[in-house]
């Protein structure tokens, strides 16, 4: 692989490397985890990404109960082997439960410097009214800020931050600031941060805009926020994963968590930047479809127990998506794979009278409740059992459901097909003989004849793509730039090298390391030729990397780009 002085035109038309895994001297064995709605999953990989052990457990209430019993289950089956083990990965919902239901979350003060620009829309206007009752211990837009070509808006108000960190009457957690332009410009809230610091103490965190967000000023000022009520959650699971990982004498071992876009963060970046974990469920079955599939360009479909997930796996990496996404009812514009959810999945449940497809589902309690076990709910699994889709030992099951009721599964299950159809001729963009990747616990949902499809690929441990793609992931950063047409070419320079040294302080390896994709955006309603370059690089596990993890860093003391 390159290092920091690859060429960029190289990176524009590759992908990285094809050894997608940990490898080399001191790593033998990784353990990757995915934590979904239905199943919690495990898989143990080798060097060469094989699969040495694998299982599913249901997801449990409090989580960690799932995730102990997944890992458990896994070092069970490779005995000794366990020793082997130093690297864990993990993919986990808590961010995106956390938000949801409004459980969890700190009190944050809100700082936007922006006045007098931005004063016709204050900070947070479109929150929903109790996620803003939960989160928010004060907000203040204060002069500050940046034109698109670094121009001062107004002077820094230092006073005016002063004054309102002194007047906040609320307990407060964290703080998080957003300017105007920040993630071209970042030293006033780099400064801001400075104050918060002066009068807050230096163990409060504090979530600088300009490194979670893209340059859309209020959908970045919500994505800020999230992360910084986060922290709190941050820390609670990332201790119980590594109290799972003392508990069963991988203490050697370095811990990582799966983010949005299919690559790693090491585990103190994850507790700093909590905000990044939230899509990388989806982002860990694409990945992990690529490889299991061996295909590099493709749609994924991942059915679980209660949705169906499909992507586009570009290069290797997922596809991201070109959309402000909304969690928990807040728009955000930090990066998400481009994923379409549907209400098909194993336990979505059927009307036994008419047919009608879900939304419910019975989820996680799909082995008691649904007709094939005994239960007394229809559903898409009971469908797929009559048509006859199921093969093993779930297919030999017998149902003696009356004519009638077999007439509504069969009627559902057309339903699920069509609906399925048409979301993969949504992600094609048109384009005939895209190959389908089909994984999950309920891929025989998905017929083998898809309308204007290519073929549809079934890889072998399919049913846990998710955790192979998170124990096989990459070490990923990104950068971001504003430029005149006229200085692209530094400006490419320059977000290629800051990709870089975010990939390495995440965990990469800054030897192996490399640019992986550059994105120039025009930048419409500018006085100039402007352009937005945005850089991704990705490397693998640094093999200085493998190191015990059990002390959360100093949130002060992480220094960003």
């Amino acid at each position: 692989m390159n290092n920091k002085t690859a060429g960029l035109a190289a990176a524009r038309s590759r992908g990285p490397s094809k050894r997608t895994g940990p490898s080399g001297p001191g790593i033998a064995l990784s353990l990757g985890v995915d934590v979904g709605g239905t199943n919690t999953d495990a898989v143990v990989l080798d060097a060469d990404n094989a699969i040495v052990a694998a299982t599913k457990q249901p997801t449990s209430e409090d989580v960690t109960s799932g995730i102990r019993s997944a890992v458990r289950t896994v070092l069970g089956a490779i005995g000794e082997r366990r020793s082997d083990v130093s690297h864990v990965m993990l993919g986990t919902t808590h961010a995106t439960n956390a938000i949801v239901r409004r459980r969890d979350l700190g009190r944050v003060a809100v700082i936007r410097l922006g006045a007098p620009a931005s004063t016709g829309y204050p900070p947070l206007t479109s929150w929903p009214a109790d996620l803003r009752e939960t989160v928010v211990a004060g907000s203040a837009l204060l002069p500050g800020g940046r034109m698109v070509d670094g121009t001062p808006i107004s002077p820094l108000d230092h006073n005016g931050v002063l004054r309102f960190l002194k007047g906040l009457d609320r307990e407060v957690d964290a703080v998080a600031v957003c300017g105007i332009f920040s993630p071209s410009f970042p030293d006033q809230e780099n400064e801001v941060e400075g104050l918060v610091r002066s009068v807050l103490g230096d163990s409060i965190p504090v979530s600088l805009s300009h490194d979670i967000g893209a340059v859309g000023l209020l959908e970045r000022e919500n994505a800020t926020v999230l992360n910084a009520a986060l922290y709190g959650v941050a820390r609670e699971v990332t201790s119980s994963l590594l109290d799972v990982v003392a508990e069963e004498g991988l203490g050697a071992a370095s811990v990582y968590f799966a983010q949005n876009d299919g690559t790693l963060m090491a585990i103190e970046f994850a507790e700093r930047y909590p905000v990044l974990t939230i899509g990388s469920g989806p982002a860990n079955s694409i990945r992990g479809a690529a490889l299991l599939s061996d295909v590099e360009n493709a749609i994924v479909i991942d059915v679980g127990g209660t949705t169906s997930d499909l992507g586009v796996v570009s290069k290797g990496f997922p596809r991201e998506s070109s959309m402000p996404r909304e969690i928990g009812g807040v728009r955000t514009n930090f990066r998400m794979p481009d994923v379409l959810s549907i209400g098909v999945g194993g336990g979505t449940r059927i009307d036994p009278v008419s047919g009608s497809l879900g939304p419910a589902s019975v989820g996680h309690r799909l082995t008691s409740d649904a007709l094939a076990f005994g239960g007394q709910v229809a559903t898409l699994t009971d469908a797929a059992i009559v048509a006859g889709q199921v093969d093993g030992e779930l297919g030999q099951r017998r149902l003696s459901a009356e004519p009638r009721v077999a007439d509504a599964l069969r009627f559902g299950l057309d339903r699920a097909h069509q609906w399925v159809a048409e979301s993969v001729e949504r992600l094609s963009n048109g384009k005939l003989d895209t190959p389908i990747v089909v994984v999950g616990g309920g891929a025989f949902l998905v017929p083998d004849d898809l309308p204007g499809a290519g073929a549809v690929l079934r890889p072998e441990h399919g049913d846990v793509a998710n955790a192979v793609g998170a124990a096989m992931s990459l070490v990923g950063g990104r950068s971001q730039e504003i430029s005149t047409y006229d200085d692209r070419e530094e400006a490419v320079a320059r977000a290629s090298r800051a990709a870089i040294d975010r990939a390495i302080e995440a965990g990469a390896d800054p030897l192996q390391v490399e640019v992986y994709d550059i994105l120039e955006t025009p930048v419409s309603y500018s006085a100039q030729q402007t352009v937005r370059i945005s850089a991704k690089a990705a490397g693998p596990l640094s093999t200085l990397a493998t190191r015990p993890c059990h002390k959360s860093l100093d949130q002060s003391t992480l220094s960003i780009p």
